[in-house]
């Protein structure tokens, strides 16, 4: 997938995660996205260097999950250090 594909997808992970871990950010939904297609590439780059998750050049649902994962992931330490 191109840069492009990841962008979009981390912003469908973004929405995925915000749904998963509701509550109120201290940056709002713009935020939440910008977490999410952040954490699409975090995740990402840390699933091919670990060999977990899907592949980062193609579409599947082990991709799609560690993209949320790592969305998840930022959005909690987003979470914490603003709680700070």
């Amino acid at each position: 997938m191109g840069i492009l594909s990841w962008i979009v997808f981390g912003l469908i992970a973004g929405i995925v995660a915000k749904w998963i871990m509701p509550g109120k950010d201290p940056g709002g939904f713009i935020i939440t996205i910008l977490l999410g297609i952040a954490g699409a590439f975090v995740g990402g780059w840390l699933g091919s260097i670990t060999g977990l998750g899907g592949s980062v050049g193609s579409f599947s649902l082990g991709s799609f999950a560690t993209a949320i994962v790592g969305a998840l992931v930022l959005l909690w330490v987003y979470r914490m250090l603003k709680k700070a």
